[in-house]
């Protein structure tokens, strides 16, 4: 693949990558200072699958070596789930479809997402075709991905949460979907690397959640690295001490995961 030098620092902004019942979806493609073919990552925002935009960038993400995607999808109340999680699958075959375009290594893409984006980058990186929620266009492309970063997301939605969420939950999966909205529902030997990052002090998607995920991944086999940030809430912010490790060394830690990603064996 050749390396269009244009591209190099530029912003492609509000691309739609699908449209769904009349809507169009869309992404921002940041391309990295140098070289490529790049490895990519989609950013997937939070914010109770209802809330939350594609914009800003989250700072973990700008300036490095890879091609990132952040992109907009359906939301709670106008649209229920699955529609959240099919958004994602989209954008993944969309990249792929326009790898050329955008000199991105189409081998090589990773998910990356909080809270409500941590539950659907573990959702799309978990379920294979057979689920049945690549639907739209570019269905000759795959949305399998090469590694998820989770961080604070919800993993297993039957178990415990706050009470005010009950009647989130309630009105965006409903409980027929609890089971099939659940990342840990679809876990397979051959699932993506993870990695899951989680504030011990979180009081909106309890810690059991990273725990739960974690434990399915190790016992299927799967490559798992797993960061309990001690003192941190749902935002990492601390509560009531310091936050250990570090999140300088946890955004490292994800940088590295990232480049193991972009160097492994398709």
């Amino acid at each position: 693949m050749s390396v269009d030098t244009a591209k190099y620092l530029t912003v492609a902004r509000d691309v739609t990558y699908s449209t769904a019942d009349g809507v169009d979806l869309q992404m921002d493609i940041y391309h990295p200072s140098s070289d490529g073919p790049w490895p990519g990552v989609i950013w997937v925002h939070g914010g109770g699958w209802m809330g939350g935009d594609k914009a800003p960038l989250p700072e973990t993400l700008a300036g490095q070596d890879y091609l990132v995607a952040s992109i907009n999808y359906r939301m709670y109340p106008a649209h229920r789930f699955p529609a959240m999680v099919e958004d994602v699958k989209a954008a993944i075959r969309y990249l792929r479809a326009h790898a050329a375009a955008h000199n991105l290594d189409a081998d090589h893409i990773a998910l990356v997402g909080h809270s409500a984006g941590g539950h659907l980058v573990a959702l799309a990186g978990l379920a294979d075709e057979s689920v049945g929620w690549d639907v739209g266009p570019y269905l000759d492309q795959s949305s399998r991905v090469q590694a998820v970063v989770e961080m604070a997301g919800p993993t297993d939605l039957t178990r415990r949460f706050p009470d005010w969420a009950d009647e989130l939950l309630a009105g965006v999966f409903g409980p027929e979907q609890l089971v099939s909205g659940s990342p840990v529902t679809y876990v397979r030997r051959d699932s993506p690397r993870f990695m899951i990052v989680h504030g011990s002090e979180d009081d909106v998607v309890l810690v059991e959640q990273a725990h739960v995920l974690h434990a399915a991944l190790v016992a299927a086999g799967v490559p798992v690295e797993t960061i309990i940030l001690q003192n941190a809430g749902h935002g990492f912010e601390p509560v009531g001490g310091v936050v250990l490790p570090s999140l300088e060394h946890t955004l490292g830690r994800i940088r590295v995961f990232l480049l193991e990603m972009a160097n492994s064996s398709p």
